[in-house]
């Protein structure tokens, strides 16, 4: 379940409230009893395990890179 972060502006604290996606945008009281919050803008944080790609293909031997990939280069 996501985890949202909000600030109440009474009394400055920051606090993060568990909710289901289609409650994103609903207003959270500061565990204060405030109710003068603003949800922030946060990075998304998700759990789980990565994918591991397929390594990129390598570049053919003996091209020496360069701006023109060696070719003009001596």
């Amino acid at each position: 379940m996501p985890r949202y972060e909000f600030r109440c502006r009474t009394c400055a604290s920051t606090f993060e409230v568990d909710r289901p996606m289609s409650a994103a945008s609903d207003p959270a009281d500061c565990p204060a009893g405030h109710d003068d919050t603003v949800k922030l803008l946060t990075t998304v944080g998700l759990s789980g395990r990565a994918r591991t790609a397929t390594p990129p293909a390598m570049a053919p031997a003996g091209g020496g890179g360069g701006c023109c990939g060696g070719g003009c280069c001596g």
